[in-house]
């Protein structure tokens, strides 16, 4: 048996999680989200990522950026490695593709800012 608890609503269940060859069987979820959260916890877990990206402007040095979805867990390294290359060079929006398909995962890095745009635009 393995004690998880769920992290996708805030009631924060106490799952305890059991695992006969195959097959998954969790209790003390509250909803079907807890059940679906310890299977894909096991099977494959998935995170998201914030962070920032260097800039060339003085009066803003880095620039917040997120993925556009979740990515599995082992690939948060790899995804890390392609941020910390980036330095962005022009004015970006928020929401603007930083990163395209980084790292063939099928989600880009975005920006979530808008600290570069000019004040009154």
């Amino acid at each position: 048996m393995k004690e998880m608890t769920c992290i996708v609503c805030p009631n924060g269940c106490k799952l305890e999680v059991t695992i006969n060859e195959d097959q998954i069987m969790v209790q003390g979820n509250l909803c079907p989200k807890g059940e679906h959260f310890a299977v894909t916890e096991l099977r494959n877990p998935m995170r998201t990522i914030s962070s920032t990206v260097a800039t060339i402007f003085p009066a803003v040095p880095a620039l917040p950026v997120r993925v556009s979805g979740e990515i599995p867990k082992g690939e948060i390294f790899h995804v890390m490695e392609a941020i910390h290359q980036v330095v962005i060079d022009r004015v970006v929006e928020r929401n603007t593709v930083i990163i395209q398909n980084v790292c063939n995962l099928v989600v880009d890095v975005i920006a979530t800012s808008n600290i570069l745009k000019p004040m009154g635009e």
